[in-house]
C-alpha cells in the first residue's frame, strides 16, 4: 500500500489562510473591546463607544518643566508655583494666614469662652445681693451701679490667665503646628521664603491677641448695659466723665492689654520654631507667663521686677484718672518691644537654620 504523502498547499492558498487567521484575530480584538465597551457603559452611561486613538509621540503633550508643588495635605489639589506666586506677593501670606486661623473652630471656641467671662461676671451680680466693697475683684462692687464697669471687671480678671492661655495656644501653633500637619515644607516651597512666613505668623498671633481682648470689652460693655444702668461714669481721680469718653477708656484699656500680649506671642513664636509637638510649645509659653507672675509677686526679686514680661499687665489703672498718664502705658509698650525684638531675633536665627522634613 503505497504511504500517504502530504499534500503541499499552493503559495496563494497559503497567503490567503494567513490573512484570514489575522482577519480572525482582529475580529476577535474588535469583539473583546466591545463587549468591554459595554460593560463600562453600564458605570458610566457617558463614556464614549468608539475608543479615542492614542496619541503618538509626536501629538503628546510636553511634560512640565517642574514637579507641581502642594500648599496643603496631600490628599488636596495640587498647585503650581505660577499659582502659589500670587498668594506670596504683596499681602496675600498674611490674608491667607489669618483666613486660616479664622476658619478654625478652636479660635472661635476661645473666642466665645472669652467673651462669656464678663458675661458670667454680670450675671453673677444681678442674680446675687448686693457685693460688699473691697470683696472680689477691683471695680465688682460698682457694676450694678454703671453696666461700663463690667468690661473692666472681665478684663481684670482675664488678664492673669484666661487670656494668656489663649494667646499661648495660638502662638505656640503657629510654626510647630504646621510640621506636625506635614504642611510646613510645602508653604516653604512658595517663593515667599523663610522670613516672610514667620512674619506672617507672627502678624497672626498679634491679630489674635487684639481679637481676644476685644471679645473681652465688647461683650463686657453690651452686657452691662443689658443688665445694669448706663450712666456718667466717676473716675479712680473723682472726676465724672460722660459714657461716650468712657466707652474711650475701656477701649483704651483693651489697647493698652492688646500690648502687653505681643511680648507672649513672640515668645511663642520662638518656642514654636524649637519642636514640631504644637502642644508642648504652647504648654511652654504658658508656663513662661504664669512663672513671670509669680516671680513678679515675690519681693525678694524686686530688682528683676521691671524686666518681667507681666510686669505691667495690669498697669493700666492710670486710664481711669483725670486727666489720663500714660507713663505705664509708654514703659509697657518699650518692654514688650524688646520681647518681640529678642525672641523674634532668636526664632529668625532658629528657623532660618532648621532642617524642615515635615
Amino acid at each position: 500500500m503505497p504511504s500517504a504523502r502530504k499534500r503541499s498547499l499552493p503559495p496563494w492558498w497559503a497567503a490567503e489562510s494567513g490573512c484570514a487567521a489575522s482577519s480572525w484575530r482582529a475580529a476577535r480584538w474588535r469583539n473583546a473591546s466591545w463587549h468591554s465597551r459595554e460593560r463600562g457603559s453600564k458605570l458610566s452611561s457617558d463614556a464614549p463607544l468608539n475608543p479615542a486613538p492614542r496619541a503618538s509621540a509626536r501629538q503628546r503633550p510636553p511634560r512640565a518643566q517642574s514637579a507641581p508643588v502642594t500648599s496643603g495635605p496631600l490628599n488636596s489639589a495640587p498647585l503650581t508655583r505660577a499659582q502659589l506666586a500670587p498668594a506670596a506677593k504683596g499681602g496675600g501670606l498674611f490674608l491667607s494666614e489669618l483666613s486660616v486661623l479664622y476658619r478654625r473652630r478652636r479660635t472661635w471656641a476661645m473666642l466665645v469662652a472669652l467673651a462669656g467671662i464678663p458675661v458670667l461676671i454680670a450675671l453673677a451680680v444681678r442674680l446675687t445681693s448686693r457685693v460688699p466693697s473691697g470683696r472680689g475683684p477691683a471695680f465688682l462692687d460698682r457694676i450694678a451701679e454703671n453696666g461700663l464697669f463690667a468690661a473692666v471687671t472681665g478684663l481684670l480678671v482675664s488678664i492673669p490667665l484666661f487670656l494668656p492661655l489663649t494667646v499661648g495656644v495660638v502662638a505656640g501653633d503657629t510654626i510647630a503646628g504646621e510640621a506636625g500637619l506635614g504642611t510646613l515644607k510645602y508653604l516653604l516651597a512658595a517663593p515667599a521664603g523663610r522670613v516672610r512666613l514667620l512674619l506672617a505668623k507672627y502678624v497672626g498671633a498679634a491679630v489674635f491677641c487684639l481679637s481676644a481682648v476685644l471679645a473681652v470689652a465688647l461683650s463686657g460693655m453690651a452686657i452691662g448695659a443689658l443688665l445694669f444702668p448706663v450712666r456718667p461714669v466717676t473716675l479712680l481721680s473723682g472726676d465724672t466723665v460722660s459714657v461716650g469718653e468712657a466707652m474711650v477708656r475701656v477701649l483704651l484699656i483693651a489697647g493698652y492689654i492688646t500690648v502687653s500680649l505681643l511680648g507672649m506671642a513672640a515668645v511663642g513664636l520662638f518656642l514654636s520654631t524649637l519642636t514640631d509637638v504644637p502642644v508642648g510649645a504652647m504648654a511652654a509659653t504658658i508656663v513662661v507667663a504664669i512663672v513671670s507672675q509669680v516671680l513678679d509677686n515675690l519681693p525678694q526679686l524686686e530688682w528683676l521686677h521691671p524686666w518681667l514680661l507681666s510686669h505691667y499687665w495690669l498697669g493700666f489703672a492710670d486710664l481711669l484718672r483725670q486727666p489720663p498718664s500714660f507713663d505705664n502705658f509708654a514703659s509697657n509698650a518699650w518692654l514688650q518691644l524688646g520681647y518681640i525684638a529678642v525672641f523674634g531675633a532668636l526664632a529668625y536665627g532658629r528657623f532660618t537654620t532648621k532642617d524642615v522634613l515635615s
